[in-house]
């Protein structure tokens, strides 16, 4: 029908998909509401039908699996309950073997920030001499390497591990988890710098700190570590990057015991140190993800790690198999003066457990100071958190931020979500040098490869249709 000629006409739009065609009538003067909409798994033909099994026919049964997961990390309560040698406790890490972070990787293949760790390990250990009759060991493969994660261990950046370093053993009922205890800054191991300095701070762990805190759980008891984490998330903590309120709160926990047991060392090291309760986290994470082995059929993420070469993954319905893709660059990352973003290494560490139980990347409204390394605010890091939201299966109600209305942190990382949306998971990490041995230049967040998502939902689609 032509409109009358003294009838006004007037054109709103709800424009989908390109912004462009909002654009050009907006342009024109044209009210437009833009609908910010793509394609489900990119448009990807194969991984769209991986997809339709799962929220089809298999749709019942893996949400039952991902409720099941969820209260499985929820109802997780982990606490340290002593500190002892890594060769003592930690099941297969035995004479001439090494724990390192991330998925499996040989010795050629290992990135240049591990290798000084890991030949500081063999020095330390008394197994060489040198750094030069360290590597000849390692490559012929008389000292061998295992992902840490194999062992119930996880350690931060370099994840390295040896059978004389102390390590925390944190318990929920009958899972044992560990972590090395944490380095500070400096040249240390974990950063990826190998010196002797490096070696005599753990000869100091060994024979000072280590003993000193077995003592003190013995004094005061088991700590409960998602306790303390709870109350440090309210305090300006996401317990990746960012964990001192969290630490303050271990030292105070800490205190009588220190009085009984001294140690002038031990205390200015700890109080020093504004990461040491981060493998405390780490290892309490890494509690929760063993439990979930029980979660058969569920796409819920139960460990991502990486290793300076590769990220790994696994599912908690496919407990113990890794999907791998090339590790991330730390792209949102703010470097120290006189290092350019070509000078970072991959993303590495076994830290990013933190954010499979609703920690870290997950809630970085509760630490807006992180925002400030992608140069954002307040209002950026939550909404850094609500994007993570549209990815998990649902909100913790342990972890909660008072300052947003008591809501939750999203927690239940869901494969299909990741493969579904494109969005990953955002890791809160450090930046290692990739070369130099410098180690730390700065610190940022990984956004995640989708690559080893996708890989894990066609393979749970596989067995489901088994």
């Amino acid at each position: 029908m032509t409109p009358r000629a003294d009838v006004l006409t007037r054109v709103e739009a709800v424009n989908l998909g390109l912004e462009q065609f909002a654009d050009a009538l907006r342009a024109q003067g044209a009210p437009v509401v833009q609908v910010d909409w793509r394609p489900p798994a990119g448009g990807d033909g194969s991984m769209l039908e991986v997809l339709t099994r799962l929220w089809g026919r298999h749709g019942t049964a893996v949400a039952a699996a991902n409720r099941h997961a969820v209260e499985v990390i929820e109802g997780c309560a982990p606490r340290a309950v002593t500190v002892a040698p890594a060769g003592a406790v930690v099941p297969g890490l035995t004479e001439g073997v090494l724990l390192h972070s991330g998925p499996p990787i040989t010795w050629d293949r290992v990135c240049d920030p591990q290798r000084p760790a890991l030949l500081a390990a063999v020095v330390f250990e008394g197994w060489a001499s040198s750094r030069e009759a360290a590597s000849a060991l390692l490559e012929r493969g008389e000292v061998t390497l295992s992902p840490g994660n194999e062992h119930g261990h996880v350690g931060p950046m370099t994840g390295v591990c040896s059978p004389s370093m102390p390590v925390w053993v944190v318990e929920d009922g009958d899972v044992r988890a560990f972590s090395t205890l944490n380095e500070g800054p400096g040249r240390t191991l974990w950063f990826g710098v190998g010196d002797d300095e490096s070696v005599e701070r753990l000869r100091f762990f060994r024979d000072d700190l280590g003993p000193r805190l077995a003592r003190m759980l013995d004094h005061r008891g088991p700590l409960d570590v998602f306790g303390l984490a709870a109350q440090g998330l309210n305090m300006g903590d996401e317990l990746h990057m960012r964990s001192q309120a969290t630490g303050n709160l271990l030292v105070r926990e800490l205190l009588a015991s220190f009085a009984v047991v001294g140690g002038e060392a031990a205390a200015k090291f700890i109080a020093g140190n504004h990461h040491f309760f981060l493998n405390l986290t780490m290892a309490a994470s890494k509690c929760a993800s063993l439990r979930l082995g029980s979660c058969r059929g569920s796409s819920v993420v139960s460990l991502i790690s990486r290793n300076g070469v590769e990220v790994g993954i696994q599912l908690a319905g496919m407990p113990g198999r890794w999907f791998t893709a090339p590790a991330a660059t730390v792209a949102d990352a703010l470097l120290r003066e006189g290092n350019e973003p070509s000078d970072a290494a991959r993303d590495i560490g076994d830290s990013a457990v933190i954010e499979c139980v609703g920690l870290g990347g997950m809630a970085l409204a509760a630490a807006p100071v992180v925002a400030s390394f992608f140069g954002g605010d307040a209002a950026a890091a939550a909404a850094r958190t609500e994007l993570m939201a549209q990815i998990c299966a649902a909100r913790s109600s342990r972890f909660t931020l008072s300052g947003r209305d008591g809501v939750g942190t999203p927690v239940g990382i869901d494969a299909r979500l990741v493969a579904e949306l494109d969005i990953a998971p955002q890791i809160t990490t450090g930046v290692l040098h990739a070369s130099s041995g410098a180690g730390q230049i700065g610190a940022g967040v990984a956004h995640q490869p989708v690559e080893p998502f996708r890989a894990a939902i066609t393979a749970l689609a596989e067995e489901l249709d088994g």
